[in-house]
């Protein structure tokens, strides 16, 4: 689940459908906008397909699905890798379908880059923070010295919101 990412997608008049971990995120999710919200312990995300796009933050065995959900020009764009790097392409549903696969990183890019992708976010997002149509949840604010109790809850995975780390 991304809670900036279903915002924005509503915020620009998108149909959005996500998978998140458990009823209280289900819950949360629609609060934010979300359209279908689907536990993904309990139910199949390709069965609400096809979909246009994708944002993909799991990887690994999800890439066979997320491509067989995808609709005909459908668009993959695959950020991060949680359930590993590897994953299956069946490259007929690839060409038939006429299919495209993105995969994008910060990490990896210039500092240029990451300025002039700051500077877009800046023009295009946070106009929409600043009025309140997209929302940054946080879930908690963690001392500095507590750096391994926010990683032991990130791993968990309840949380809804940004851990932050502060300086006191």
């Amino acid at each position: 689940m991304s809670s900036t990412a279903i915002q924005i997608a509503k915020v620009l008049g998108a149909r959005v459908v996500t998978t998140v971990g458990g009823p209280e995120k289900v819950a949360r999710v629609r609060e934010l906008g979300a359209d279908v919200a689907i536990d993904r312990r309990t139910a199949d995300f390709t069965e609400h397909g096809p979909y246009d796009v994708i944002l993909d933050v799991i990887g690994g065995d999800y890439l066979e699905r997320n491509i067989r959900s995808l609709a005909t020009d459908g668009r993959l764009v695959v950020i991060g890798l949680q359930n590993g790097l590897d994953g299956r392409l069946d490259l007929a549903d690839l060409v038939f379908k006429r299919l495209s696969v993105h995969g994008t990183t910060l990490r990896t890019r210039s500092k240029e880059q990451k300025a002039a992708i700051v500077a877009q976010v800046r023009e295009q997002v946070w106009p929409m923070i600043e009025n309140g149509s997209v929302r940054l949840l946080v879930e908690d604010r963690l001392p500095m010295e507590e750096a391994s109790e926010a990683h032991r809850r990130m791993e968990a995975g309840g949380h809804t919101g940004k851990i932050l780390l502060v300086n006191d």
